[in-house]
């Protein structure tokens, strides 16, 4: 019988999503100090630029301003 560890279910987990067309990155592949930082600090969990440009992908007939406040409206949700 194998083990349940923390891995196997994160592996689990990243399956589900890629498998939903999520797309996986490793985490130090973005971190603030590599070749492609999408993120300021290593606190970061919302990737800025990323999260915009789903944001207008969902949603092409909104106008910039309501987009503009749906990610506010998201990291005001996030924030602590």
């Amino acid at each position: 019988m194998s083990r349940m560890t923390e891995n196997v279910i994160e592996e689990f987990c990243i399956e589900l999503l890629e498998k939903q067309g999520y797309e996986y990155i490793y985490a130090p592949d973005i971190a603030p100090d590599s070749d492609n930082p999408l993120r300021s600090d290593f606190d970061d969990v919302l990737l800025s630029s990323r999260l915009s440009d789903a944001v207008a992908r969902i949603n092409p007939s909104i106008p910039h301003e309501a987009r503009q406040e749906a990610i506010k409206e998201i990291n005001r949700i996030h924030s602590p």
